[in-house]
């Protein structure tokens, strides 16, 4: 259907390449010069002051689901005024033992125009819908391929 092309990149800025000292901070380029800072997070030697992998899951999974809540509001004529989600992403041993992030929990506010706001039946319907229509959802368990290719020099 369509690509969607980013590049991470990362330069080591020390001598000392132990496990503990090397940076982890990188850049995620996005294209049209928009980048983002990235590191690990804290807890692994990162910079709490870039994103880091797990809240840039978290992240992508909040903002599809919020595009596609407001796509059903707006076909459905229901009015959104503001939407905040204050998402969290859990760290913890999926079933085969290894790390995984293994839940995460959307926690969206919405608030609708006057008169315009579906009831509460329909709010979570629309929820649901959202989630089961949602890209970066519906891609939490896919398989990830690692194209490798020689590039040593």
């Amino acid at each position: 259907m369509s690509e969607h092309l980013i590049s991470v990149e990362w330069t080591r800025k020390s001598d000392d390449f132990t496990y503990e000292k090397y940076s982890r901070d990188h850049i995620w380029h996005f294209g049209n010069d928009n980048k983002i800072c990235a590191s690990s997070a804290p807890d692994f030697f990162g910079n709490p002051q870039c994103v880091n992998p797990e809240q840039g899951f978290a992240a992508s999974l909040s903002s599809c689901h919020m595009l596609t809540f407001l796509a059903l509001c707006s076909r459905r004529g229901y009015v959104v005024d503001s939407y905040t989600d204050a998402a969290v992403a859990v760290l913890g041993k999926n079933n085969s033992g290894k790390t995984a992030i293994t839940k995460v929990e959307l926690r969206p506010q919405v608030k609708f125009a006057d008169g315009k706001a579906p009831t509460q039946e329909q709010f979570d319907v629309l929820h649901t819908r959202a989630h089961d229509n949602c890209f970066i959802a519906n891609s939490y368990a896919s398989c990830v391929e690692v194209g490798i290719t020689p590039t040593m020099k």
